[in-house]
């Protein structure tokens, strides 16, 4: 018996060969597997003893698909690939059995079609998944699948790329047979009975796709995904790929799979959801951490302020399980922040999207305090108070005199520095940032910002508890604004500098909307609250009276224009509505700001808006690699793409830069230098570095 690891076993049982997928954590196809499995069949063949061949996966998987450490390497594409592993199972001329459980997904459903029988455990998880990397299935998926469980089944699984449990596609030609019980030797069992029995091996390729009305389905699903995905070509190609399985014979239908595959891989909207899928998993690791270093035990967290942050922030713990112990200094808003915990939850259970009986579950989480002592045996707590130096000071002498030994005390600042607060108490090695973006219980990002004296053991445990709590964690050094703010002060001011030289917010909102953004800048600004970015301008004025201003927001703000809660601000809005109506009020302020400033405006092309505005976040995302503060420019995209709203199809500043070309972007820069007079334009070092060697960040 062959027990090598990252491979697959072949091993005998009476008259059936068994070959296990062994390649953990969820026995990716790699190049060892393929090989393996292919001198496996061979290996049975060759055996007059053996007259079945059964094929499953070790552990908590039948097979996940291709092996993603392979992606764009030659192991990806060497002999023997997918494709021939598909052709050796298919063409055995002894009967070939998918044994599936748990997962089976990707190149594991496309090779479990080309077996003879499939059987599966009920719950396992089958997918296609590939359109979520821009891609169609490359190995036969779409012409397969729409044969074994009809054209409607197979298309709504691989558009959406979403799992379905294996018992909803039971009476399909998928599955012969759904095992209950043991499910390898029911497994087992069945080869036995396809021998004993003498039953004939069926092809799925040999199927036909039932073609009632197929032709009004597919110009209805295509029509429907153009106008869903618009900015991503790969669920309109699945369509295309599909519909070949109607009209075309196999092996051409097959070519066409493979064609567009093949143009999908070249795709920029493929290759941004590729680096985002890859950037995801490199964020989670720290580069000076070990993997395996003991993270601490949390049990029982506190969260400081009931207030908009730390209701959102509490939500994520309950949700995961976890009880939560929340601090308010009122008795009123400990009442209020309790009360809007609720109505989020009762709101999940009108959408039906959660139980009334699980509310109440999270709800018996949650334990409301005044008092600081009730703190004592949290393991982790999480201060969301006012962003003020003086109050988080108070808020961490408090904890250090009551928090137990060990335990783990993170601050949700978003621009302070956490050195300073970790100072604040005699145990800075426990000090952790710990910064959530609103709404808490919605947004994917938390950066988790590591002081000098943050300890590994710390790290380990906040990045895990951060995945516990399914979030995106990224790590970020500590300097004003992180990452993600710190660049966003540089996006927001060139927004502000396009509307002093003669754009208006709405063509700036425009054209970074068309760019594919959520949101634009000043309705983003509007949305979040003008005066949290007045007040940090103003601290960073006072400890910089040299530091560049924004004479028109800081004029909106000075009117109490602070966005939608005041109904007022780059934009007005009718009590109720959230739609932006742009106000004269706010051009006469930029007309007045422009003759102030001796301005005369000129015509602003949406190109330059774009490119100021985006190159800005790339600029200083560069700045912030180069120094440290992030590990690596994948984390920065990470950070743009959960937190800020920049498209997925363009995947973060930092790729999109590269897309653009390096040496493009650095001229772009250069030309903005000469224009504005403004040193911010200086192309970072590491960008002329990378753009000169014909590198790119990624």
């Amino acid at each position: 018996m062959d027990t090598k690891s990252n491979t697959a076993r072949y091993e005998t049982k009476g008259n059936i060969a068994l070959i296990t997928f062994d390649n953990p954590p969820v026995n990716g196809l790699g190049y060892p597997v393929r090989s393996a499995v292919v001198a496996g069949i061979e290996r049975a063949l060759s055996d007059p003893a053996i007259q079945a061949i059964v094929v499953t996966g070790a552990g908590k998987a039948f097979s996940g698909g291709a092996d993603i450490k392979e992606f764009g390497t030659p192991k990806a594409a060497a002999e023997p690939t997918l494709h021939t592993m598909i052709r050796v199972a298919e063409s055995s001329t002894k009967p070939v059995i998918a044994a599936i459980h748990t997962v089976c997904m990707g190149g594991g459903l496309e090779f479990s079609l080309a077996c003879h029988f499939r059987v599966a455990a009920p719950g396992a998880q089958i997918a296609l998944p590939e359109v979520k990397l821009g891609l169609v299935p490359g190995a036969g998926g779409t012409q397969r699948l729409p044969r074994a469980v009809g054209l409607e089944t197979a298309l709504n699984m691989i558009v959406s790329g979403n799992p379905v449990p294996s018992e909803s596609l039971k009476g399909t030609a998928l599955f012969d047979e759904i095992i209950e019980g043991d499910f390898a030797a029911g497994a087992l069992a069945f080869a036995a009975k396809v021998v004993a029995e003498k039953r004939p091996m069926k092809k799925v390729r040999d199927l036909k796709v039932n073609p009632m009305n197929a032709e009004a389905f597919l110009d209805f699903a295509l029509n429907t995904v153009k106008t869903v995905a618009k900015n991503f070509p790969a669920p309109a190609k699945c369509v295309e790929a599909i519909a070949a399985s109607v009209d075309k014979p196999f092996e051409e239908g097959l070519k066409i799979e493979r064609d567009i595959f093949l143009a999908l891989m070249q795709s920029p909207e493929s290759r941004a959801l590729r680096h985002a899928f890859f950037a995801e998993r490199a964020a989670s690791k720290i580069p000076d951490i070990p993997e395996d270093t003991k993270p601490r035990k949390i049990d029982k967290v506190a969260v400081i302020g009931a207030g908009t942050m730390g209701g959102g922030i509490t939500m994520n713990f309950l949700n995961a399980g976890i009880p939560v112990t929340i601090l308010e200094t009122k008795q009123e808003a400990l009442d209020k922040g309790l009360a809007t915990i609720r109505k989020n939850y009762e709101g999940t259970v009108k959408k039906g999207r959660l139980t009334a009986e699980k509310m109440e579950q999270r709800m018996a989480l949650l334990k409301p305090t005044l008092s600081y002592d009730d703190l004592k045996d949290a393991d982790l707590i999480i201060e969301a108070v006012f962003e003020e130096i003086g109050v988080k000071e108070q808020v961490f002498n408090k904890l250090d005199a009551v928090a137990k030994p060990g335990a783990i005390l993170a601050s949700n600042t978003s621009t302070l520095d956490v050195d300073k607060i970790a100072s604040f108490t005699k145990r800075p090695q426990d000090v952790v940032g710990m910064h959530f973006f609103s709404p808490a219980n919605v947004m994917k990002l938390l950066e988790v910002v590591r002081g000098k004296k943050s300890a590994p053991d710390v790290m380990a445990t906040v990045m895990g508890i951060g995945k516990k709590i399914k979030k995106t964690a990224v790590v970020s050094g500590v300097c004003d604004g992180f990452i993600g703010n710190r660049m966003l002060k540089y996006y927001g001011r060139m927004a502000n500098e396009l509307v002093e030289e003669g754009a208006s917010p709405q063509q700036v909102d425009r054209a970074m909307e068309k760019f594919g953004m959520a949101m634009g800048p000043f309705r983003v600004a509007d949305l979040a609250g003008n005066d949290i970015g007045f007040a940090i301008r103003k601290r960073l004025y006072a400890e910089d009276p040299k530091a560049k201003k924004l004479p028109i927001a800081d004029r909106i703000c000075e009117m109490g224009r602070f966005g939608q809660k005041t109904g007022a601000g780059w934009y007005r809005y009718e009590p109720g509505q959230r739609a932006a109506i742009p106000d004269p009020v706010v051009d006469k302020v930029i007309e007045e700001v422009r003759k102030a400033n001796g301005v005369t405006p000129r015509k602003i092309g949406d190109d330059e808006i774009i490119e100021r505005c985006v190159y800005a976040l790339v600029n200083e995302g560069a700045r912030i690699v180069e120094e440290g503060i992030a590990a690596r420019a994948s984390d920065v995209d990470m950070v743009y793409l959960t937190g800020y709203g920049f498209p997925l199809f363009r995947g973060g500043p930092m790729l999109y830069a590269d897309m653009v070309g390096l040496p493009n972007v650095e001229r772009a820069m250069r030309k903005f230098r000469a224009q504005t007079g403004d040193a911010f334009w200086e192309p970072a070092a590491l960008l002329s570095r990378l753009a000169a060697e014909g590198k790119s960040f990624n």
